[in-house]
């Protein structure tokens, strides 16, 4: 079963902030149309990207899904094609395992750079990026050797 759910209100008031108001109302991942692929994810918050600025963007939400899927995500186009903004690492994987991990929960965050030459305008409830889950193949015989990682529980 694949789904996006808030972070806990603990864990926004560590990530985010203590503001009981945001935390009711902010609105999970949804598809504009029927036919989108991808998952519109909104900004809590108002900022302003300057030209060269980096920002790491809490979006206060997690992602569940199957054994074989993933969550990819990546800036929407008109980011690029208008502002010339982009992710700073091209597109975000989120694998399974990062699902209600013990350091944060799972909180999905985005980093994004202004490689344009003007600000950057964002509203709180704006899209700031979408996410697409996929289904992925492994190899196969594979060993199953994984190393317990910090991040895993």
């Amino acid at each position: 079963m694949r789904y996006f759910e808030k972070i806990s209100f603990e864990e926004f008031k560590k990530d985010v902030i203590d503001d009981i108001n945001l935390y009711e109302t902010y609105q999970i991942p949804t598809r504009e149309t029927k036919y989108a692929a991808g998952y519109d994810f909104y900004s809590l918050e108002d900022f302003v990207l300057a030209p060269g600025e980096i920002k790491k963007i809490p979006t206060g939400i997690k992602a569940n899904m199957n054994d074989d899927e993933v969550l990819l995500l990546m800036d929407r186009s008109s980011m690029g094609f208008k502002y010339n903004v982009r992710f700073c690492n091209q597109i975000g994987v989120i694998d399974k395992d990062y699902y209600n991990n013990k350091d944060n929960e799972g909180h999905i965050f985005i980093k994004i750079q202004n490689e344009g030459d003007k600000d950057y305008v964002v509203k709180k409830g704006d899209a700031i990026c979408q996410g697409i889950f996929i289904k992925y193949l492994t190899v196969d015989h594979e060993e199953e050797k994984y190393q317990i990682r910090k991040s895993d529980y």
